[in-house]
C-alpha cells in the first residue's frame, strides 16, 4: 500500500466498505426474491391442491348419487352420469397425484382401487349387494385425502417459515460479518492514514519548538511520505540556519569582547590618571564611559547566556523528580539572599513526583525566586507552591512587590525587556532571565505565564504529565 496516496487510500477504504455492505444487500435481495418465488409456488400448489380436493369431494357426492339412482332405477342415462362423474374425479386425482406428497399419492391409489371395485360392482348383473359399503369407503377415503391435503399444506407453511427463519439467521450473520469487516477496514484505513498525520503533527511540533536533531520519517500514503521528506529538508535547512545564527552570535560576541576589554583597560588607566591628571569634567566623562562599557559587557554576557540557554533547552534529561524537595532546595539556595533583605521564602507543595528535567527546573526556580526577592519590599514574603491540577502540576511563585505594569505584561518574557516598575533595590540585570525561563519551560513542554494578581507578581508554571 506504499504506492497509494491519501486520496486513493480513502477511496479504496470507502470502496471496500461499499462492496462489503453492498454484497450483503444484494445477497439479501436475492434471498428475498427466492423466498417470494418459493412462497408463490407454495401458495399456487396449496390452491391447486385445495381446489382438486374440493372438486374430488363434489365429484364423489355426484358419483354416490348417480350410483344409488342407477341401482334403484337401472336407467342407462344414470349409468352414463356415473361414468362421467367418475372420469371427472379421476382427473382431479391426477392433479392431486402431481403434488410432491407421498401420502396423497398412496391415498389416491387406494381411491382409484376403490373406485374400480365400485365400477366393477355396478357393471355386474345384477349389481353387487355391498355397493353401499363401497360407497361409504370411498367417502371415507375422500375425508382422508382432505385431511392429508390439509396436513401437507400446513407442513408446507411450516417448512416455508422454517426456511425463512434460516435465511433470516443467515442474512443476519452475513450482515454482522460485513459490518465487522467494514469496521475493521475503517479502523485499518484510519490507523494507516491517522498515523501518518500524527507523525506529521509531531514533526511540525518539534520544528516549532526548535528541535532539529531528530530526522523526520513519515510512513503511510505516498503523498504524505513525500510531504515528510519535504519537512525533513526544511528541518535540515532550519538546523543549518540555527547553527549559522549561533556561530555568528559567538563570533560577534567574541569580536565585541576583545575591543571592550581594551576599552575597559584604557578607561581604568584614565581613571587612575596614569597618562596625567584629569579635570573634574574629564573624570565625570571617564566615569560615564566606564559605566557604559560595563553595561555593554553585561548585555553581551546576557546575550551569550540566553544563547546557551536556547542551546541547552534542546537537551532534555527527563527524570522523576520530587517537587517538594526541588522547591525546598531552590528556597535554600536563595536563603542568604532573602535574609539580606529580610524576605521570607515559604514553600508549600503536595506529595507527588513529576517527570521533568531537574536541571532546567532549578534554573527556572532560581530566576523566578531571584526576581521575587529583588522586587519584594523589606520584610516581605515570597510564596513558592506546587499542587496537582487536571493534566499535570502547577508551580506558582508569588511576591508582594509592585508587580508588572499592564503595558509590560504581554512582553515581559521577551529578551532584554525590563518592566517599568522599578525594584526597591538596585539591580544589574539585563532582562533575559524571564526569556531563559520561557525557553527552558517550552523545552519541557511546560507553559509559563504571568497570572492576574492585585498584589505583587504571580508567575505560574504548568507542567503537563508526560505520556
Amino acid at each position: 500500500m506504499r504506492w497509494l496516496s491519501f486520496r486513493q487510500g480513502l477511496l479504496a477504504g470507502f470502496m471496500i466498505v461499499v462492496l462489503l455492505l453492498g454484497g450483503v444487500g444484494i445477497h439479501g435481495w436475492l434471498l428475498l426474491e427466492g423466498m417470494v418465488a418459493q412462497s408463490r409456488e407454495s401458495n399456487a400448489q396449496a390452491l391447486q391442491l385445495s381446489t382438486a380436493v374440493q372438486a374430488l369431494g363434489e365429484r364423489s357426492v355426484d358419483i354416490e348419487r348417480s350410483a344409488r339412482q342407477y341401482l334403484v332405477l337401472g336407467d342407462a342415462l344414470l349409468r352414463e352420469r356415473f361414468d362421467a362423474h367418475l372420469a371427472g374425479a379421476l382427473e382431479q386425482l391426477l392433479r392431486i397425484e402431481a403434488m410432491p406428497a407421498e401420502t396423497l399419492v398412496v391415498l389416491s391409489g387406494r381411491w382409484r382401487e376403490q373406485a374400480g371395485l365400485l365400477r366393477d360392482g355396478i357393471e355386474q348383473t345384477p349389481p353387487r349387494n355391498n355397493l353401499a359399503e363401497q360407497l361409504d369407503r370411498l367417502a371415507a377415503l375422500n375425508d382422508e385425502i382432505q385431511v392429508a391435503a390439509k396436513r401437507w399444506i400446513d407442513g408446507g407453511n411450516v417448512r416455508l417459515l422454517d426456511q425463512l427463519e434460516r435465511r433470516r439467521v443467515e442474512l443476519g450473520s452475513r450482515l454482522a460479518l460485513a459490518l465487522l469487516g467494514a469496521v475493521l477496514v475503517a479502523l485499518a484505513m484510519g490507523w494507516w492514514l491517522v498515523r501518518a498525520v500524527r507523525q506529521l503533527e509531531k514533526a511540525i511540533g518539534r520544528l516549532g519548538e526548535g528541535r532539529f536533531d531528530a530526522s523526520i520519517e513519515v510512513s503511510g500514503p505516498a503523498d504524505l511520505r513525500r510531504l515528510g521528506r519535504h519537512l525533513d529538508g526544511l528541518r535540515n535547512h532550519l538546523a543549518g540556519l540555527e547553527a549559522d545564527r549561533e556561530r555568528t552570535l559567538r563570533h560577534v560576541s567574541h569580536e565585541l569582547k576583545t575591543p571592550l576589554t581594551a576599552l575597559k583597560e584604557g578607561i581604568a588607566l584614565l581613571a587612575e590618571e596614569v597618562p596625567g591628571p584629569l579635570s573634574d569634567g574629564q573624570r565625570e566623562v571617564t566615569r560615564i564611559l566606564g559605566h557604559k562599557v560595563d553595561s555593554l559587557q553585561c548585555q553581551i554576557e546576557s546575550l551569550l547566556r540566553l544563547n546557551a540557554a536556547v542551546f541547552e533547552a534542546r537537551r532534555l534529561n527527563l527524570l522523576q523528580v520530587d517537587l517538594r524537595q526541588a522547591l525546598s532546595e531552590a528556597a535554600q539556595r536563595h536563603e542568604l539572599r532573602g535574609q539580606a533583605r529580610q524576605v521570607r521564602i515559604e514553600v508549600e507543595a503536595g506529595e507527588g513526583r513529576a517527570r521533568l528535567d531537574p536541571g532546567k527546573l532549578a534554573v527556572i526556580l532560581d530566576n523566578l525566586l531571584a526576581n521575587a526577592i529583588d522586587f519584594s519590599p523589606q520584610g516581605g514574603l515570597v510564596r513558592l507552591t506546587a499542587q496537582r491540577f487536571k493534566g499535570g502540576w502547577r508551580i506558582v511563585c508569588r511576591d508582594q512587590g509592585p508587580g508588572v505594569a499592564p503595558e509590560d505584561a504581554q512582553r515581559i518574557f521577551e529578551p532584554f525587556v525590563q518592566g517599568r516598575r522599578a525594584a526597591p533595590v538596585a539591580r544589574a540585570g539585563s532582562g533575559v532571565g524571564l526569556s531563559i525561563v520561557r525557553e527552558l519551560a517550552q523545552a519541557m513542554r511546560a507553559r509559563i505565564k504571568l497570572a492576574d494578581s492585585d498584589v505583587g507578581a504571580v508567575f505560574q508554571l504548568d507542567l503537563p504529565d508526560e505520556k
